[in-house]
């Protein structure tokens, strides 16, 4: 990816404004032409007699030089003289000289159309997983349309929901985040968290944000969009059901627990997850953007708390099923204690058919092949441990990719630049070879 961005820079010193894709230079034409028809017009109107001088001036010279050359030295001059003055208007209303680089200014744009091209990708889950994604996928589309789990019930996000009755804001608000620029000094105040004040700490400012937005809006899509508006971001945000969606849990032992947070916290083996009330209705748009989607990506993140609870969700897992988009599932590097202790590559599928009712949820699964050696022992110490891969038991394609990030203290994060790029080149090579086996 920052191969191609150089490349793109490049190409940007030398070309400029004149770069294929920026649909500017028939804009260009199209403002000379409407000038000049303008300026015959008024001296046809005024019979202008500096016009006659003018003519019989280059008249003179034609004698003297050659005509072709003489007309390609005006045009030249002319369509220079146009540019430029177009140019500085338009850099002086945008106050660029004393924002950032002209070049900075062409990549972005070029940038956005190639991204406006780019596949409809539908992006489900929930948690920190899929703010992640999102953050490695902005870079390939702008077509994204992030699908987020209301099931949180703890910290701030539960707080806000038992009291203000709104759908937990945490996870919609990283995504929001993510696909802003992460830069920007407005997206650093949507993420900042306050850690004192009575009746703040522990708050995040965007938490509160898209609250007093749900308020005024009069719902939670409106609050999104308007918070989406102000941070610029690529693609969408939205809620999986605008319904008040509970998860509970039967564990093997026959116990039920209510609430998201209090699941992982049983530490027993999950045999069904289920949400009150079970019959939650998905958002319109949400089954627009599956129906329209050249690409559905499934996690990562917590599997029962954060990936299966859009799947609870009838619409949403039988849309999924018969979608023709390519469907992928990036499976988790590390088991999670209280979730999926134990559990296998398989064992992450397995529980996905499940809740979703069929086997044919996904295409692939994409999996991480490569550990660092000095892997940290905190990870044992709290019951986790790598992820399996048992290929033996499994019957879609398999993805093998190093998706994690180069740490000194032995942690274990994924690369969002990893796996977009992992994901994409999936999507691109399943489409390949969908077009040779039609021939």
């Amino acid at each position: 990816m920052n191969k191609i961005r150089n490349t793109i820079r490049d190409q940007i010193k030398e070309a400029g404004w004149l770069l294929p894709g920026l649909e500017i230079k028939r804009w260009f034409a199209l403002i000379f032409l409407g000038s000049l028809l303008i300026t015959i017009g008024l001296m046809i109107l005024f019979n202008l007699r500096p016009v006659y001088f003018i003519m019989e001036f280059i008249r003179k010279i034609a004698i003297m030089v050659n005509t072709n050359i003489l007309s390609l030295i005006i045009i030249l001059l002319g369509g220079f003289i146009f540019f430029k003055g177009w140019q500085k208007t338009n850099l002086s209303m945008l106050d660029i000289h004393n924002t950032r680089e002209k070049s900075t200014l062409l990549e972005t744009l070029y940038l956005r159309r190639k991204l406006n091209r780019g596949p409809k990708i539908v992006a489900v889950g929930g948690g920190t997983g899929l703010s992640m994604l999102l953050n490695g996928i902005k870079k390939i589309t702008n077509n994204i349309t992030a699908v987020v789990t209301v099931g949180d019930d703890g910290g701030s996000s539960g707080r806000l929901r038992e009291e203000m009755g709104v759908l937990p804001p945490g996870d919609i608000r990283n995504c929001i985040a993510a696909l802003a620029d992460d830069e920007d000094l407005v997206t650093k105040l949507f993420q900042y968290r306050f850690k004192s004040g009575e009746g703040l700490e522990g708050h995040s400012f965007g938490n509160l944000f898209i609250t007093a937005l749900c308020a005024i809006t009069g719902n939670m899509v409106s609050a999104i969009q308007a918070s989406s508006n102000v941070l610029s971001i690529r693609g969408r945000v939205l809620p999986s059901t605008l319904d008040d969606m509970r998860l509970a849990a039967e564990f093997e032992d026959g116990t039920v627990v209510h609430g998201e947070s209090e699941i992982p916290e049983a530490h027993k083996k999950i045999k069904r997850l289920f949400i009150e009330p079970e019959n939650c209705k998905a958002l319109e748009s949400v089954i627009a953007a599956i129906k329209d989607a050249d690409l559905i990506i499934l996690g990562p993140g917590s599997l029962y708390t954060s990936v299966i609870p859009n799947l609870l969700i009838k619409e949403i897992s039988e849309e999924i099923i018969k979608s023709n988009a390519k469907k992928i599932y990036v499976c988790n590097i590390m088991t999670q204690p209280g979730e999926s202790d134990d559990y296998a590559v398989s064992d992450h599928l397995n529980a996905l058919y499940k809740h979703a009712g069929s086997d044919k949820l996904v295409d692939a699964v994409l999996v991480n092949n490569n550990l660092p050696k000095n892997i940290s022992k905190k990870y044992e110490e709290c019951g986790q441990f790598p992820v399996i891969l048992d290929k033996q038991n499994l019957h879609v394609d398999i993805v093998e990719k190093k998706l994690i990030e180069e740490n000194k203290n032995g942690l274990i994060r994924h690369s969002s630049y990893k796996v977009a790029r992992a994901v994409y080149y999936w999507f691109r090579k399943s489409q390949k070879e969908d077009k040779k086996k039609q021939k």
